[in-house]
């Protein structure tokens, strides 16, 4: 039976609000399958914005991963900003995807790919606007099974009553999988409802299904144990990573935005996976082990996507792009293909020890020498050693001098504020690290118009990493330290207008703090700052540090635990984590030997290029790194004009 399309009801209602475009569809790319040809139907949710959502490569990937497959239909949906929201109430539309206006409620699946915890809100005003009941568990047959993916669904449980199930690790596999389990349930008339459709997907490891799980608690707070409460279902759930990335060259019907979005470029993953070690990165962590893509197919992407979609910049991806094997290679090859055209290269992210100015010209050769982007993370020696960032300042001074030789006029770090063992020293001397950046350029350049800017973001301590056992800062002390580096920048006459400074308050990490470490307890707080308002929890209009805390301290009431618990607090090496039956392949033990080798600032080598240090990825996911030099080139060249 057709599904009829909400636009008639949502048109008259667009000139009303903010930026209505992004909600009109029909992009460049996009697919609109007949709904009645699709045995399972898909909704993919990015929680944020359009402008925000639209470029992710997760939602992008497996949207032309399912709409390949005969049979199956999936179409986007993203959060609605709130004027549209409450225009939505007034006039009863439902949630719609942006391809057909199709309502969400009407799919069989909702796939929401969380990147960041500060989006749970608006899953739930998705939810909610859909008509999908709150509560997992009081839906039925006729509800979507809502599945959450993404970096910050590897700890799901402050979401639990929310999502029927969750996914670790790569989609590319898993949601194929998902379809057939889907399909198969439903060829077969549904048998025993949902229930049973999700002791299918939860049955083989691959899917995590949290009423599945029961959790008990001790009297001071800490979990007591997570345990099975099904027959069949395993006591831990693995993530699942894709090998052999030539074999899933996605996407390659890069959509092209309608609305303006934060990055418009062909985007091709260059690898996936870091083995750098930094103790703070996540997505360094659970995305082991390295998995490079071919020369060869990356050239091909490229060339498909930019004739596609008629991008200018490329940005070749991955959490350190200049680590990949044959990255010079690759630079230069894709800029010889483009010299004289408007398509440019981009890197965006870039470490000091594996960047060359070789590398850097290449990269600019069709753009504009804007600036270089590095990332010491700490500002200190020591700072370093402890978060295993193996950047020598003299090493990061000798690269920006020869950058700023080249021609170079500007660069920018990254820093953090709030890691463990930090003292106020080690934040003030990421201004004194700064000062001798800007003045070794005017050395070599001979100008004094040579510019660093500083960006410093607060540390919060991640799953799954080195560092989950260890306390948040209180964002007292954050902005204090942040406000005492402003004022001291600020005070030297010589160089504080050319250091540009630009920081994140402390309390947004404190709320990140509590979403990314918390237990199921911590769903009432998330449903109780929805219910007070609270959307768009990332942006930081929207964001209200004291809804949160008053929210916080109404739901937990009566409880041995509060928001300090959650954040400030570290943990023994004995407690139960909250994620400690979701297996991202880390070995525990090493991952507390690590937070021992911090704290002592014992720096750990990268197994790329040593001897395996046993961090249990590689035998445990039967997975093993895949690295070259492969001594291809990106034959053949074909130069555009």
């Amino acid at each position: 039976m057709p599904i009829e399309s909400l636009f008639p009801k949502l048109e008259p209602l667009l000139p009303r609000v903010s930026k209505p475009i992004q909600y009109v569809g029909g992009e460049q790319g996009a697919v609109v399958k007949p709904w009645d040809e699709a045995q399972v139907r898909w909704a993919l949710m990015y929680p944020d914005a359009y402008e925000v959502g639209l470029p992710n490569q997760g939602v992008q990937i497996l949207y032309e991963v399912l709409n390949e497959r005969p049979g199956v239909l999936a179409e986007r949906t993203y959060a609605v900003w709130p004027d549209l929201e409450a225009l939505m109430r007034e006039h009863e539309i439902g949630q719609f995807t942006v391809d057909s206006h199709r309502p969400v409620r009407a799919f069989d699946l909702m796939g929401v790919s969380f990147a960041t915890e500060l989006g749970y809100t608006n899953l739930l005003t998705a939810l909610d606007l859909a008509g999908i009941p709150l509560d997992a568990s009081q839906r039925d047959d006729s509800h979507p099974v809502v599945v959450a993916g993404g970096h910050a669904a590897f700890n799901p449980e402050p979401i639990a009553e929310f999502i029927d199930a969750a996914v670790l690790g790569d989609g590319e596999e898993i949601v194929l999988a998902i379809t057939e389990v889907v399909r198969e349930w439903k060829a077969e008339g549904q048998p025993g409802g949902r229930d049973e459709l999700l002791l299918r997907l939860a049955a083989g490891g691959g899917v995590y299904v949290p009423r599945f799980y029961d959790v008990d608690y001790l009297p001071d707070g800490r979990i007591k144990q997570v345990v099975p409460n099904r027959p069949g279902v395993p006591d831990r759930v693995h993530k699942h990573t894709v090998m052999d990335l030539d074999n899933w060259p996605y996407p390659k019907n890069p959509l092209v935005p309608l609305a303006e979005t934060v990055h418009e470029r062909y985007s091709v993953e260059i690898f996936r996976g870091c083995t750098r070690g930094c103790r703070f990165c996540q997505a360094g962590m659970i995305t082991r082990p390295v998995r490079e893509r071919s020369i060869g197919t990356i050239g091909d992407m490229v060339a498909t996507g930019v004739q596609r979609s008629g991008f200018e910049e490329v940005g070749l991806l991955s959490l350190s792009s200049a680590d990949h094997s044959e990255i010079g290679e690759i630079a230069k090859g894709l800029a010889d293909r483009y010299d004289g055209t408007n398509t440019s290269l981009s890197l965006p992210s870039t470490r000091v020890d594996a960047f060359n100015v070789t590398l850097a010209n290449e990269l600019s050769r069709n753009g504009r020498r804007s600036g270089l982007t590095f990332a010491p993370e700490g500002g200190t020696e020591r700072m370093r050693r402890v978060i295993n960032k193996m950047v020598d300042e003299d090493d990061l001074i000798q690269t920006v001098a020869t950058a700023y030789g080249s021609g170079w006029r500007q660069v920018k770090l990254y820093f953090m504020c709030g890691l463990p063992t930090e003292t106020d020293d080690d934040v003030l001397a990421i201004g004194e690290l700064a000062k001798k950046v800007i003045a070794k350029g005017r050395e070599v350049s001979g100008r004094r118009d040579i510019r660093c800017t500083v960006s410093i973001g607060g540390f919060v301590p991640k799953p799954h990493t080195p560092f989950q056992w260890a306390a948040q800062a209180p964002h007292e002390t954050v902005d204090a330290r942040l406000h005492a580096l402003r004022d001291s920048i600020r005070a030297d006459r010589s160089y504080g207008k050319a250091i540009g400074l630009r920081y994140h308050e402390g309390q947004p990490s404190m709320i990140e703090g509590l979403l990314s470490r918390g237990d199921r307890r911590v769903g009432r707080v998330i449903r109780a700052v929805w219910e007070a308002g609270g959307r768009f929890d990332g942006w930081g209009e929207h964001f209200s540090y004291q809804r949160w805390t008053e929210q916080c301290d109404a739901a937990l009431a009566g409880e041995p635990v509060d928001l300090q618990w959650y954040t400030t607090r570290e943990r023994e090496r004995d407690e139960i984590l909250p994620w400690d039956h979701l297996d991202a392949g880390l070995d525990r033990d090493w991952l507390w030997e690590d937070w021992q080798d911090a704290v002592d600032g014992v720096e750990v080598e990268d197994c790329r290029w040593t001897p395996c240090y046993d961090c249990g990825v590689c035998p445990q996911m039967g997975t093993e790194i895949q690295t070259g030099p492969t001594g291809a080139t990106l034959l053949p060249l074909t130069v555009v004009r």
